[in-house]
């Protein structure tokens, strides 16, 4: 299982540090204080929808990087690619729509398998594991027998 742990790690971190180069740019046209120009989504103005892009986009592979709640921070960002690729591109040829489609599936991969052995994820479910009591250690019998 060693090999896959590897993957995971590789395509997370590969991921999270390419989506970077997306979202900080992002970042910095929403800390510019210039007018937004960005698409309005769902009735939402470019000013939110470019916020909602750039939690995603910055925060979201932030999270990735360090493996720190994978499944929960790939959510957004698998909302982000849905929306880039089914409204924002919706006209455009495939070649526009595939980057988004392309960080899309590896968004599922992460969604299904983890983050893996060599992330944050695993320490702290490993440290989690360890401070829960050894039902062979409890002292009290009739406690043990709720359990």
């Amino acid at each position: 299982m060693k090999k896959i742990d590897i993957a995971l790690l590789i395509a997370r971190v590969g991921i999270a540090a390419l989506m970077l180069t997306h979202g900080i740019p992002k970042l910095m046209m929403l800390l510019s204080g210039a007018p937004i120009q960005f698409p309005q989504v769902f009735g939402m103005s470019a000013e939110f929808s470019l916020v909602l892009t750039v939690l995603a986009e910055v925060f979201g592979s932030i999270f990735l990087l360090a493996g720190l709640f994978t499944r929960l921070a790939v959510i957004p960002l698998i909302g982000t690619m849905l929306v880039a690729t089914l409204l924002i591109h919706s006209a455009d040829p495939l070649s526009a729509k595939e980057p988004a489609l392309l960080y899309l599936t590896t968004y599922l991969v992460l969604l299904f398998a983890g983050s893996g052995k060599y992330s944050v994820d695993y320490l702290l479910k490993k440290r989690l594991v360890k401070t829960k009591p050894n039902k062979m250690e409890v002292e009290d019998p009739t406690y043990a027998i709720y359990q």
